[in-house]
């Protein structure tokens, strides 16, 4: 999933995209109000985590262009937790808010519950005949084996999976595996999919579609 995470306080910044991208977002960062607006105007982000009290074009500002544009879930953070603030956010058109300070936990379940909101509905845990994956508990197992992922393999298995035998395209893995720092003509994508096929063994199960992208074998779907 792409998000892009808003937010003036540099250290926290750090803590925040780390931990996220542990989790295996891919994770674009704006420092300040104008520079949220610049990226939201190319890039559609799933879910746009957002300080409210920002430098430049403040937060409120940035999140009512958002929720006109409709593209994507606003998680407003702020420092006062007061009802008043909540009541303010969601009034600008914030889908959910998170007072400060706050657990890293709390603001991964949240993320996830807009990630669910932000897409069609899809089960919790994904299958193909014998591959599981769970996003929330980040595991992946084919054949009752656990499959040890990087975070971007995960990634492109899950959206994979989540496409249910329809193919994926080169450009749609890099927008929501990879983040704003992909080279868009890098080979990671190829590279990422091979060790994946690895990982999961035989018989394989990810084709690649001549000019079109990847997608499961139509006999392990369903």
């Amino acid at each position: 999933m792409r998000l892009l995470l808003v937010e003036d306080e540099q250290p926290l910044v750090g803590y925040i995209a780390v931990g996220l991208r542990k989790h295996g977002f891919a994770v674009d960062v704006a420092l300040d109000g104008r520079t949220a607006l610049d990226k939201c105007a190319f890039t559609p982000y799933d879910v746009v985590v957002l300080d409210r009290d920002l430098p430049g074009v403040h937060g409120d500002v940035v999140c009512r262009h958002l929720a006109e544009r409709g593209t994507s879930r606003v998680l407003m953070l702020t420092a006062s937790d007061a009802v008043q603030d909540r009541v303010d956010g969601l009034t600008l058109g914030a889908d959910d808010y998170l007072g400060k300070p706050f657990a890293f936990s709390e603001l991964m379940a949240r993320v996830r519950a807009l990630e669910r909101r932000s897409a069609p509905a899809r089960p919790p845990v994904l299958r193909a005949a014998d591959v599981v994956l769970d996003p929330s508990r980040r595991t992946a197992e084919r054949a009752g084996r656990l499959l040890h992922l990087t975070p971007k393999e995960f990634g492109v298995l899950e959206q994979l999976l989540a496409a249910d035998g329809d193919v994926v395209s080169a450009e749609t893995l890099l927008d929501k595996v990879w983040d704003e720092h992909a080279d868009p003509f890098t080979n990671a994508i190829r590279i990422t999919v091979g060790t994946l096929r690895r990982k999961l063994g035989d018989p394989p199960l990810v084709e690649t579609v001549t000019g079109a992208g990847y997608r499961l074998g139509p006999s392990q779907c369903g």
